[in-house]
Protein backbone atom coordinates (compact mmCIF):
# COMPACT_ATOMS: atom_id res chain seq x y z
CA UNK A 1 0.00 0.00 0.00
CA UNK A 2 1.15 3.53 -0.82
CA UNK A 3 0.15 6.80 0.81
CA UNK A 4 0.41 10.51 -0.02
CA UNK A 5 3.37 12.73 0.86
CA UNK A 6 1.49 14.66 3.57
CA UNK A 7 0.46 11.38 5.22
CA UNK A 8 4.03 10.04 5.09
CA UNK A 9 5.35 13.21 6.72
CA UNK A 10 2.76 12.96 9.47
CA UNK A 11 4.04 9.45 10.25
CA UNK A 12 7.71 10.49 10.09
CA UNK A 13 7.10 13.28 12.58
CA UNK A 14 6.33 10.58 15.17
CA UNK A 15 9.89 9.34 14.75
CA UNK A 16 11.46 12.78 15.28
CA UNK A 17 12.18 13.39 11.60
CA UNK A 18 12.31 17.11 10.83
CA UNK A 19 9.75 18.23 8.24
CA UNK A 20 8.80 21.76 7.06
CA UNK A 21 5.59 23.26 8.42
CA UNK A 22 2.69 22.39 6.16
CA UNK A 23 -0.96 21.49 5.88
CA UNK A 24 -3.42 20.13 3.35
CA UNK A 25 -5.88 22.30 1.37
CA UNK A 26 -8.87 21.35 -0.78
CA UNK A 27 -9.76 24.76 -2.25
CA UNK A 28 -7.74 27.80 -3.44
CA UNK A 29 -9.13 29.91 -0.58
CA UNK A 30 -8.15 27.24 1.93
CA UNK A 31 -4.65 27.14 0.41
CA UNK A 32 -4.25 30.89 1.08
CA UNK A 33 -5.53 30.47 4.63
CA UNK A 34 -3.16 27.57 5.32
CA UNK A 35 -0.19 29.47 3.85
CA UNK A 36 -0.77 32.48 6.11
CA UNK A 37 -0.94 30.22 9.17
CA UNK A 38 2.31 28.38 8.51
CA UNK A 39 4.32 31.43 7.40
CA UNK A 40 3.39 35.10 7.68
CA UNK A 41 5.52 36.30 4.77
CA UNK A 42 6.39 33.19 2.75
CA UNK A 43 7.70 31.93 0.46
CA UNK A 44 5.79 28.69 0.17
CA UNK A 45 5.76 25.49 -1.88
CA UNK A 46 2.50 24.09 -3.28
CA UNK A 47 2.50 20.36 -3.99
CA UNK A 48 -0.17 18.41 -5.85
CA UNK A 49 -1.04 15.34 -3.79
CA UNK A 50 -1.12 12.33 -6.08
CA UNK A 51 0.71 9.07 -5.49
CA UNK A 52 3.49 9.54 -8.02
CA UNK A 53 7.11 10.58 -8.03
CA UNK A 54 8.59 13.26 -10.31
CA UNK A 55 5.67 15.63 -9.72
CA UNK A 56 7.94 18.63 -10.28
CA UNK A 57 8.58 17.31 -13.80
CA UNK A 58 4.89 16.78 -14.45
CA UNK A 59 2.37 18.81 -16.42
CA UNK A 60 -1.38 19.25 -16.28
CA UNK A 61 -3.62 18.13 -19.13
CA UNK A 62 -5.60 21.36 -19.16
CA UNK A 63 -4.18 23.87 -21.69
CA UNK A 64 -4.68 26.73 -19.23
CA UNK A 65 -2.18 25.10 -16.85
CA UNK A 66 0.53 24.29 -19.41
CA UNK A 67 3.25 26.15 -17.50
CA UNK A 68 2.34 24.69 -14.08
CA UNK A 69 4.02 21.56 -12.66
CA UNK A 70 2.96 19.43 -9.72
CA UNK A 71 5.34 21.32 -7.38
CA UNK A 72 5.41 25.12 -7.47
CA UNK A 73 7.45 27.74 -5.57
CA UNK A 74 5.23 30.71 -4.64
CA UNK A 75 6.22 34.10 -3.19
CA UNK A 76 2.91 35.83 -2.42
CA UNK A 77 -0.61 34.90 -1.34
CA UNK A 78 -2.17 36.18 -4.57
CA UNK A 79 -0.14 33.63 -6.54
CA UNK A 80 -1.06 30.91 -4.05
CA UNK A 81 -4.73 31.28 -4.96
CA UNK A 82 -3.95 31.31 -8.69
CA UNK A 83 -1.63 28.28 -8.63
CA UNK A 84 -3.93 26.27 -6.34
CA UNK A 85 -6.88 27.05 -8.61
CA UNK A 86 -4.95 25.68 -11.61
CA UNK A 87 -3.84 22.52 -9.78
CA UNK A 88 -7.08 21.47 -8.14
CA UNK A 89 -9.60 19.42 -10.14
CA UNK A 90 -7.07 18.99 -12.97
CA UNK A 91 -5.17 15.88 -14.05
CA UNK A 92 -1.41 15.80 -13.50
CA UNK A 93 0.77 13.71 -15.80
CA UNK A 94 4.26 12.75 -14.58
CA UNK A 95 6.96 10.41 -15.93
CA UNK A 96 5.56 7.81 -13.49
CA UNK A 97 1.85 8.04 -14.38
CA UNK A 98 -0.01 6.99 -17.49
CA UNK A 99 -0.64 9.54 -20.24
CA UNK A 100 -4.09 10.09 -18.75
CA UNK A 101 -2.59 11.39 -15.51
CA UNK A 102 -4.15 11.51 -12.05
CA UNK A 103 -6.77 13.90 -10.74
CA UNK A 104 -5.56 16.36 -8.10
CA UNK A 105 -8.17 16.73 -5.35
CA UNK A 106 -5.91 18.25 -2.68
CA UNK A 107 -2.65 20.15 -2.40
CA UNK A 108 -0.06 20.34 0.34
CA UNK A 109 0.96 23.88 1.27
CA UNK A 110 4.41 23.94 2.85
CA UNK A 111 6.80 26.57 4.19
CA UNK A 112 9.83 26.98 1.91
CA UNK A 113 13.02 25.65 3.51
CA UNK A 114 16.30 27.44 2.71
CA UNK A 115 19.00 24.83 2.31
CA UNK A 116 22.77 24.42 2.02
CA UNK A 117 22.75 20.93 0.46
CA UNK A 118 20.31 18.31 -0.69
CA UNK A 119 20.67 14.60 -1.37
CA UNK A 120 18.74 11.34 -1.78
CA UNK A 121 18.27 8.70 0.92
CA UNK A 122 16.05 5.64 1.26
CA UNK A 123 15.64 2.34 3.04
CA UNK A 124 14.35 -0.56 0.93
CA UNK A 125 13.54 -4.19 1.55
CA UNK A 126 16.24 -6.09 -0.34
CA UNK A 127 14.64 -9.43 -1.23
CA UNK A 128 17.65 -10.66 -3.19
CA UNK A 129 20.06 -10.42 -0.26
CA UNK A 130 17.41 -10.87 2.48
CA UNK A 131 18.22 -7.64 4.28
CA UNK A 132 17.36 -3.96 4.49
CA UNK A 133 19.46 -1.71 2.25
CA UNK A 134 20.25 1.95 2.83
CA UNK A 135 20.63 3.85 -0.45
CA UNK A 136 22.31 7.28 -0.60
CA UNK A 137 23.04 9.51 -3.60
CA UNK A 138 24.26 13.05 -4.13
CA UNK A 139 21.90 13.38 -7.09
CA UNK A 140 18.17 13.78 -6.48
CA UNK A 141 16.94 13.47 -10.10
CA UNK A 142 16.37 10.29 -12.09
CA UNK A 143 17.51 7.91 -9.34
CA UNK A 144 16.38 4.84 -11.29
CA UNK A 145 18.36 5.90 -14.37
CA UNK A 146 21.33 6.77 -12.17
CA UNK A 147 21.29 3.31 -10.56
CA UNK A 148 21.32 1.64 -13.97
CA UNK A 149 23.94 3.82 -15.67
CA UNK A 150 26.37 4.56 -12.84
CA UNK A 151 26.19 2.04 -10.00
CA UNK A 152 29.08 3.68 -8.12
CA UNK A 153 27.08 6.92 -7.82
CA UNK A 154 24.78 5.30 -5.23
CA UNK A 155 26.05 4.19 -1.82
CA UNK A 156 24.56 0.92 -0.58
CA UNK A 157 24.80 -0.32 3.01
CA UNK A 158 23.07 -3.57 4.01
CA UNK A 159 21.58 -4.19 7.47
CA UNK A 160 19.96 -7.23 8.98
CA UNK A 161 16.84 -6.70 11.08
CA UNK A 162 18.74 -7.01 14.37
CA UNK A 163 21.43 -4.54 13.37
CA UNK A 164 21.57 -0.98 14.67
CA UNK A 165 22.82 2.16 12.95
CA UNK A 166 26.39 2.69 14.16
CA UNK A 167 28.63 5.71 14.11
CA UNK A 168 30.77 4.09 11.41
CA UNK A 169 27.68 3.81 9.16
CA UNK A 170 26.98 7.52 9.55
CA UNK A 171 30.66 8.29 8.90
CA UNK A 172 30.47 6.24 5.70
CA UNK A 173 27.47 8.29 4.51
CA UNK A 174 29.14 11.54 5.62
CA UNK A 175 32.25 10.81 3.56
CA UNK A 176 30.24 9.69 0.55
CA UNK A 177 28.25 12.94 0.58
CA UNK A 178 31.35 15.00 1.41
CA UNK A 179 29.63 16.67 4.36
CA UNK A 180 31.38 18.51 7.18
CA UNK A 181 32.20 16.44 10.28
CA UNK A 182 30.29 18.93 12.44
CA UNK A 183 26.96 17.43 11.28
CA UNK A 184 27.93 13.78 11.95
CA UNK A 185 25.84 13.30 15.09
CA UNK A 186 22.78 14.92 13.51
CA UNK A 187 23.22 12.79 10.41
CA UNK A 188 23.45 9.63 12.52
CA UNK A 189 20.30 10.61 14.41
CA UNK A 190 18.44 11.32 11.16
CA UNK A 191 19.40 7.96 9.61
CA UNK A 192 18.69 6.09 12.85
CA UNK A 193 15.19 7.62 13.12
CA UNK A 194 14.43 6.82 9.49
CA UNK A 195 15.50 3.21 10.03
CA UNK A 196 13.34 2.95 13.14
CA UNK A 197 10.36 4.28 11.18
CA UNK A 198 11.01 1.80 8.37
CA UNK A 199 11.09 -1.20 10.73
CA UNK A 200 8.28 -0.12 13.04
CA UNK A 201 5.87 0.64 10.19
CA UNK A 202 6.57 -2.64 8.33
CA UNK A 203 7.56 -0.63 5.29
CA UNK A 204 8.96 -2.10 2.09
CA UNK A 205 10.35 1.28 1.01
CA UNK A 206 10.92 4.59 2.75
CA UNK A 207 12.30 7.30 0.47
CA UNK A 208 13.27 10.90 1.21
CA UNK A 209 13.99 12.78 -1.97
CA UNK A 210 15.34 15.25 -1.29
CA UNK A 211 16.81 15.45 2.18
CA UNK A 212 17.95 18.99 2.89
CA UNK A 213 20.70 20.27 5.15
CA UNK A 214 19.23 23.61 6.23
CA UNK A 215 20.87 26.84 7.38
CA UNK A 216 20.75 25.69 11.01
CA UNK A 217 22.63 22.48 10.26
CA UNK A 218 19.57 20.24 10.65
CA UNK A 219 18.50 17.53 8.23
CA UNK A 220 14.97 17.98 6.91
CA UNK A 221 12.73 15.67 4.86
CA UNK A 222 11.52 17.91 2.03
CA UNK A 223 9.59 15.05 0.48
CA UNK A 224 8.58 11.60 1.69
CA UNK A 225 7.32 8.39 0.16
CA UNK A 226 6.45 5.21 2.06
CA UNK A 227 5.25 1.85 0.73
CA UNK A 228 3.89 -0.71 3.20
CA UNK A 229 3.76 -4.49 3.31
CA UNK A 230 0.06 -5.25 2.73
CA UNK A 231 0.36 -8.45 4.75
CA UNK A 232 1.38 -6.47 7.86
CA UNK A 233 -1.34 -3.80 7.72
CA UNK A 234 -3.37 -5.61 10.37
CA UNK A 235 -0.72 -4.38 12.81
CA UNK A 236 -1.22 -0.77 11.67
CA UNK A 237 -4.94 0.12 11.59
CA UNK A 238 -4.05 3.84 11.60
CA UNK A 239 -1.98 3.37 8.44
CA UNK A 240 -4.65 1.24 6.77
CA UNK A 241 -7.12 4.11 7.19
CA UNK A 242 -4.82 6.26 5.04
CA UNK A 243 -5.58 4.18 1.96
CA UNK A 244 -6.92 6.45 -0.78
CA UNK A 245 -9.55 4.63 -2.86
CA UNK A 246 -9.45 7.36 -5.53
CA UNK A 247 -5.79 6.60 -6.26
CA UNK A 248 -6.25 3.00 -7.31
CA UNK A 249 -8.97 3.33 -9.94
CA UNK A 250 -12.34 1.61 -10.16
CA UNK A 251 -11.09 -1.79 -11.32
CA UNK A 252 -8.32 -1.90 -8.71
CA UNK A 253 -10.82 -1.00 -6.03
CA UNK A 254 -13.19 -3.78 -7.13
CA UNK A 255 -10.30 -6.24 -7.04
CA UNK A 256 -9.21 -5.09 -3.57
CA UNK A 257 -12.73 -5.62 -2.24
CA UNK A 258 -12.59 -9.21 -3.54
CA UNK A 259 -9.19 -9.68 -1.88
CA UNK A 260 -7.34 -9.60 -5.22
CA UNK A 261 -4.56 -7.49 -6.70
CA UNK A 262 -5.14 -5.81 -10.06
CA UNK A 263 -2.68 -3.87 -12.22
CA UNK A 264 -3.02 -2.20 -15.62
CA UNK A 265 -0.29 -1.41 -18.15
CA UNK A 266 -0.25 1.15 -20.92
CA UNK A 267 -0.81 -0.48 -24.28
CA UNK A 268 -1.26 -4.20 -24.67
CA UNK A 269 -4.35 -6.29 -25.40
CA UNK A 270 -3.95 -9.48 -23.33
CA UNK A 271 -5.36 -9.96 -19.84
CA UNK A 272 -3.83 -12.37 -17.33
CA UNK A 273 -5.53 -14.11 -14.41
CA UNK A 274 -3.08 -15.84 -12.07
CA UNK A 275 -2.67 -16.86 -8.44
CA UNK A 276 0.77 -15.39 -7.78
CA UNK A 277 2.88 -12.50 -9.05
CA UNK A 278 5.55 -14.94 -10.22
CA UNK A 279 3.05 -16.68 -12.52
CA UNK A 280 2.03 -13.28 -13.92
CA UNK A 281 5.64 -12.30 -14.57
CA UNK A 282 6.38 -15.63 -16.25
CA UNK A 283 3.50 -15.23 -18.70
CA UNK A 284 4.21 -11.55 -19.27
CA UNK A 285 7.89 -12.22 -20.00
CA UNK A 286 6.99 -14.96 -22.46
CA UNK A 287 4.46 -12.71 -24.20
CA UNK A 288 7.13 -10.01 -24.48
CA UNK A 289 9.45 -12.53 -26.16
CA UNK A 290 6.60 -13.21 -28.60
CA UNK A 291 6.35 -9.43 -29.21
CA UNK A 292 2.94 -9.28 -27.51
CA UNK A 293 1.93 -6.95 -24.68
CA UNK A 294 -0.04 -7.38 -21.49
CA UNK A 295 -2.96 -5.04 -20.88
CA UNK A 296 -3.59 -6.01 -17.25
CA UNK A 297 -3.36 -8.82 -14.73
CA UNK A 298 -5.50 -10.01 -11.87
CA UNK A 299 -3.84 -11.91 -9.02
CA UNK A 300 -6.41 -14.04 -7.19
CA UNK A 301 -5.53 -15.50 -3.80
CA UNK A 302 -6.49 -18.61 -1.87
CA UNK A 303 -9.35 -18.49 0.60
CA UNK A 304 -11.87 -17.05 -1.89
CA UNK A 305 -15.00 -18.62 -3.35
CA UNK A 306 -16.09 -19.12 -6.95
CA UNK A 307 -18.37 -16.07 -6.71
CA UNK A 308 -15.44 -13.72 -6.08
CA UNK A 309 -13.43 -15.39 -8.84
CA UNK A 310 -16.40 -14.82 -11.16
CA UNK A 311 -16.49 -11.13 -10.18
CA UNK A 312 -12.80 -10.82 -11.02
CA UNK A 313 -13.22 -12.47 -14.41
CA UNK A 314 -16.26 -10.29 -15.24
CA UNK A 315 -14.14 -7.23 -14.56
CA UNK A 316 -11.56 -8.40 -17.10
CA UNK A 317 -14.11 -9.57 -19.69
CA UNK A 318 -15.68 -6.11 -19.70
CA UNK A 319 -12.35 -4.27 -20.05
CA UNK A 320 -12.39 -2.77 -23.59
CA UNK A 321 -8.59 -3.05 -23.85
CA UNK A 322 -8.60 -6.83 -23.39
CA UNK A 323 -8.85 -8.88 -26.61
CA UNK A 324 -7.91 -12.22 -25.07
CA UNK A 325 -7.33 -13.78 -21.63
CA UNK A 326 -4.80 -16.28 -20.32
CA UNK A 327 -5.65 -17.99 -17.01
CA UNK A 328 -2.52 -19.50 -15.43
CA UNK A 329 -3.29 -21.28 -12.15
CA UNK A 330 -1.02 -23.36 -9.91
CA UNK A 331 -3.50 -25.18 -7.71
CA UNK A 332 -2.72 -25.61 -4.05
CA UNK A 333 -4.77 -23.96 -1.34
CA UNK A 334 -6.70 -22.43 -4.25
CA UNK A 335 -8.13 -25.48 -6.03
CA UNK A 336 -8.19 -25.46 -9.84
CA UNK A 337 -11.81 -26.67 -9.99
CA UNK A 338 -12.90 -23.68 -7.89
CA UNK A 339 -11.39 -21.35 -10.50
CA UNK A 340 -13.12 -23.30 -13.28
CA UNK A 341 -16.48 -22.93 -11.49
CA UNK A 342 -15.87 -19.17 -11.24
CA UNK A 343 -15.11 -19.00 -14.98
CA UNK A 344 -18.37 -20.80 -15.85
CA UNK A 345 -20.36 -18.54 -13.50
CA UNK A 346 -18.95 -15.32 -15.01
CA UNK A 347 -19.30 -16.39 -18.64
CA UNK A 348 -22.82 -17.74 -18.08
CA UNK A 349 -23.84 -14.28 -16.87
CA UNK A 350 -22.15 -11.96 -19.39
CA UNK A 351 -21.10 -14.24 -22.25
CA UNK A 352 -17.73 -14.84 -23.88
CA UNK A 353 -16.87 -12.73 -26.92
CA UNK A 354 -13.06 -12.94 -26.72
CA UNK A 355 -10.67 -15.93 -26.70
CA UNK A 356 -9.90 -17.44 -23.27
CA UNK A 357 -7.17 -20.01 -22.65
CA UNK A 358 -6.86 -21.76 -19.27
CA UNK A 359 -3.78 -23.58 -18.05
CA UNK A 360 -4.21 -25.50 -14.80
CA UNK A 361 -1.53 -27.26 -12.78
CA UNK A 362 -1.79 -28.76 -9.30
CA UNK A 363 -4.79 -29.58 -7.11
CA UNK A 364 -7.82 -30.86 -9.10
CA UNK A 365 -6.40 -29.75 -12.45
CA UNK A 366 -8.07 -32.59 -14.38
CA UNK A 367 -11.43 -31.85 -12.79
CA UNK A 368 -11.02 -28.17 -13.75
CA UNK A 369 -10.32 -29.07 -17.38
CA UNK A 370 -13.39 -31.32 -17.48
CA UNK A 371 -15.58 -28.52 -16.11
CA UNK A 372 -14.51 -26.19 -18.92
CA UNK A 373 -14.51 -28.79 -21.71
CA UNK A 374 -17.97 -30.14 -20.79
CA UNK A 375 -19.50 -26.68 -21.11
CA UNK A 376 -20.90 -25.31 -24.36
CA UNK A 377 -18.68 -22.20 -24.29
CA UNK A 378 -15.64 -22.14 -26.57
CA UNK A 379 -12.90 -22.39 -23.95
CA UNK A 380 -9.32 -23.35 -24.83
CA UNK A 381 -7.05 -25.28 -22.45
CA UNK A 382 -3.29 -25.79 -22.39
CA UNK A 383 -0.74 -27.86 -20.46
CA UNK A 384 1.98 -25.19 -20.31
CA UNK A 385 2.13 -21.42 -20.28
CA UNK A 386 3.97 -21.46 -23.62
CA UNK A 387 1.15 -23.49 -25.19
CA UNK A 388 -1.41 -21.18 -23.60
CA UNK A 389 0.28 -18.07 -25.00
CA UNK A 390 0.62 -19.53 -28.51
CA UNK A 391 -3.01 -20.70 -28.56
CA UNK A 392 -4.27 -17.29 -27.42
CA UNK A 393 -2.17 -15.32 -29.92
CA UNK A 394 -3.45 -17.54 -32.73
CA UNK A 395 -7.06 -17.23 -31.52
CA UNK A 396 -6.83 -13.41 -31.38
CA UNK A 397 -5.48 -13.34 -34.95
CA UNK A 398 -8.32 -15.57 -36.16
CA UNK A 399 -10.88 -13.36 -34.36
CA UNK A 400 -9.55 -10.31 -36.25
Amino acid sequence: MNIHEYQAKKLLKRYKINIPKGAIAYTPAEAVEVAQKISASGPWVLKAQIQSGARAKGHFLSKSTAHISGVEFVKNTQDIYSVADKMLANKLVTPQTTSQGKLVSKIYVEAYERTKRSFYISFVLNRIEACVTLLVANETDNIVDLAQKDRASILRINFNLNQKIKKCDAEHVLQFLNLDKSVLLRLKSFIKNLYQAFLSLDATMLEINPVALNQSGDFVALDAKISFDDNALFRHPDVKKMHDDYEVGEDCLKALKCGFKYHEFEGGNIGLIVNGDGLALAVRDYLTQMKEQTACYLNIKGGVDDEKIADGLKMMLTNPKVEGIIINILGGFLRCNLVADGIISAVSEIGLNIPLVARFEGTNKDEAKEILQSNHFDFLTADSLQEAALKLIEAIKEAD
